[in-house]
């Protein structure tokens, strides 16, 4: 099924797609895995679709299908593989909080590892920070940072910036070589389905432990509760056995699926409380960041789960 269609984007459920374009039911390829286990659809049964006013990009790289278009009502919109990753109208509100939790749960953040997020929102919002002094990212398609850079300018304006190292390459290969670096690492990465599977494993959180130093935090693209509430327990359920402080947090994000994201954040430090700000802002730095979406008050309030999400946790 084409998901351009009639001057339409259609954001079909992976596994939808692979059933409406006639794969077998008995061996589905396009589910949401963590450590080997399947945990269903992406979103099954449902779809999302935007106004396509103009296609500006559309090729296959080494890795994936990117697609880049301009849409009527939320501007350039970057697809990878048939998913949306990012749009111009609402991508701060993604690109903040997963940086941001992190970076101001720090007192001191001067290193920080960024893994994926070829579209540099993560990197804009880290460099934001006047205590960072080198910033690390690892960003495994080339392809999607070019593409980023000429068509999303406002998300990646930080590649030219002189505190970053950028290496593109596999993510958790790169950890392997890379010890006690890191005060803050923030993964953003795609839904667990094929490549991305290693990203969502507890040997991949291990080597993020030991990538960060004593007092490290860390963040990861954490899924929606209202779509993947079991693979949100079991990375939960996972790294308590790896970091002494594991939490959850959740913001709005309209163009994700069903309108909620959520954001792992693990420290090694077990008296690191990630759910309080280190550093608060006034509403004087907060404009003079930029800042559309996160302050310290939006911070504490991401931590409040509701009911039924604490009792999967828990």
């Amino acid at each position: 099924m084409n998901k351009l269609h009639k001057g339409w984007f259609t954001e079909f459920s992976p596994d939808d797609l692979e059933k409406m374009n006639g794969a077998s039911d008995e061996e589905p390829t396009k589910v949401l895995k963590s450590d080997g286990q399947e945990m269903g659809g992406a979103w099954p049964g449902q779809a999302f679709s935007l106004q396509v006013k103009k296609v500006l990009f559309h090729e296959k790289s080494k890795y994936q299908d990117v697609l880049v278009f301009e849409s009527t009502t939320y501007g350039n919109v970057l697809v990878l593989d048939g998913i949306v990753q990012a749009t111009e109208r609402d991508e701060f509100s993604y690109q903040e909080m997963l940086a941001h939790l992190p970076m101001f749960a720090h007192p001191d953040p001067k290193r920080v590892l960024i893994i994926g997020g070829g579209d540099g929102g993560i990197l804009r919002e880290v460099l934001k920070h006047e205590s960072v002094e080198k910033v690390t990212m690892c960003e495994i398609d080339e392809m999607v940072i070019d593409v980023a850079k000429k068509f999303l300018p406002g998300m990646s304006c930080g590649f030219s910036h002189p505190k970053l190292d950028l290496f593109c390459g596999d993510g958790f290969e790169f950890l392997k070589n890379h010890k006690n670096e890191f005060d803050v690492i923030i993964t953003d990465s795609s839904d667990p389905v094929g490549p991305a599977e290693s990203l969502f494993g507890q040997s991949y959180y291990e080597l993020l432990r030991d990538a960060l130093k004593e007092d490290g935090i860390l963040s990861s693209q954490g899924e929606s509760v209202w779509l993947h509430l079991p693979l949100i327990a079991h990375l939960v359920a996972f790294n308590r056995k790896i970091f002494p402080a594991v939490t959850y947090a959740q913001s709005i994000v309209s163009t994700y699926p069903s309108g909620s994201m959520g954001y792992l954040i693990c420290a090694k430090n077990a008296n690191r409380d990630v759910t309080t700000p280190a550093r608060t802002l006034t509403a004087e730095q907060i404009k003079a960041l930029n800042l559309r979406f996160y302050n310290s008050e939006v911070h504490k309030a991401a931590f409040v789960l509701p009911q039924f999400v604490k009792n999967a946790l828990e």
